[in-house]
C-alpha cells in the first residue's frame, strides 16, 4: 500500500506528463531501465504504471522537439520504492544495464539519480521511517545530501528485481521555477502546501501532513528564465490529487478570485501555475 504521505487528504502528485522526442526510444528506457510496465499506447502517446492500474507517468511524443536549457519545468520527478530491499535489487539492476547515476543520503531518505533520453531528470528513492525524521521547532525538516553507503543497500537486496514494484508511487516532483517567491505564494497560498525546508534564497520544498516533502522549486538553472516551449520536451504537465468534492470547489473559486483560467476536463481541471507548467487536479 501507498505511504499515508501519498493517500487523500494530503495532496500528492499523482501522475507527471513529459514530452519526448522519441517515443519509441522512450518507452524502452522506461520500461527496461526504470521498470515501467505498458498501461495503454496509442499514436504519440504512452501511459506506464508499476502496479497495472494507475498510470505514474504519461509520455506525449513531439515532432521535431528542441532541447532547450535554462527554462522552467522539470528538474525531476521522484519514485518512491517500497523498501530498501527494493533499493538495492535496482542497483543491482542498474549495474547489470551499465546505467550510470548519481546518489544521495538526505537523512530523511536515500536516493538514485539518473536522467532519460531526453534529459528529464529522474529521482528513484526509499524513505526512512517517519519518526526518525529530524524536525525543528519552526516546522523545518533537516535534510542533507551525504554519500549514500552502497554496500549496505546492497546487503539487503535478493536479487529479484523484475520491474517497479507494485507499490511503487509518485513521491514528489521537483520544478526548476523563475522566481522562488512567487511559486512559494502560489504553492502555499493557493494550494495549502507548507513550507517544510529551505536551502538558502535559491530552493525550497513544501508538503502536507508532514512529509518531507511533496514538492521541491528551486531556482538553480532558471532564476527570471522563460517557460518551456510546447515543442521543447521536458514537462507538460503534473496532476495532484485532491481529498474531496468539497476541496476542489473552493480551490476552483480561489482561482477565480485571483483571475487564473480554469481548464475543464471530465473528472479533472487544470491551470497553469506561474511557471508556465499545467497542473491539473482530480479527486
Amino acid at each position: 500500500m501507498p505511504t499515508t504521505f501519498h493517500q487523500k487528504p494530503n495532496l500528492f502528485i499523482q501522475n507527471v506528463t513529459l514530452k519526448v522526442s522519441n517515443l519509441s526510444r522512450s518507452i524502452d528506457f522506461y520500461t527496461e531501465i526504470i521498470g515501467f510496465r505498458v498501461l495503454q499506447q496509442e499514436e504519440g502517446r504512452v501511459t506506464l504504471t508499476a502496479d497495472g492500474q494507475h498510470a505514474l507517468i504519461t509520455l506525449v511524443e513531439v515532432p521535431n522537439a528542441q532541447f532547450v536549457r535554462g527554462a522552467t519545468g522539470l528538474y525531476h520527478f521522484a519514485l518512491l520504492l517500497p523498501s530498501r530491499k527494493d533499493l538495492g535489487n535496482l542497483i543491482q539492476h542498474f549495474i547489470q544495464k551499465n546505467v550510470q547515476i548519481g546518489a544521495g543520503d538526505h537523512d530523511v531518505s536515500e536516493a538514485l539519480y539518473l536522467s532519460d533520453p531526453d534529459g528529464n531528470g529522474i529521482e528513484m528513492y526509499i524513505d526512512r521511517p517517519a519518526d526518525t525524521w529530524k524536525w525543528d521547532s519552526n516546522g523545518q525538516v533537516y535534510m542533507t545530501t551525504d554519500p549514500v553507503q552502497f554496500q549496505s543497500v546492497l546487503r539487503e537486496a535478493d536479487g529479484t528485481w523484475s520491474g517497479l514494484p507494485i507499490d511503487t508511487v509518485m513521491g514528489h516532483i521537483h520544478l526548476s521555477v523563475r522566481n522562488l517567491q512567487e511559486s512559494e505564494d502560489f504553492y502555499t497560498s493557493l494550494l495549502d502546501y507548507a513550507v517544510v525546508s529551505r536551502y538558502g534564497g535559491q530552493a525550497l520544498f513544501i508538503s502536507t501532513g508532514g512529509y518531507h516533502h511533496h514538492i521541491g522549486l528551486n531556482t538553480w538553472h532558471s532564476e527570471g528564465a522563460e517557460a518551456l516551449p510546447k515543442d521543447a520536451v521536458g514537462i507538460q504537465s503534473y496532476t495532484v490529487q485532491l481529498p474531496d468534492q468539497d476541496y476542489a470547489v473552493n480551490l476552483k473559486k480561489r482561482f477565480v478570485e485571483q483571475n487564473m483560467e480554469i481548464k475543464e476536463q471530465e473528472n479533472i481541471f487544470s491551470i497553469i501555475e506561474p511557471n508556465g507548467i499545467e497542473v491539473k487536479f482530480t479527486i
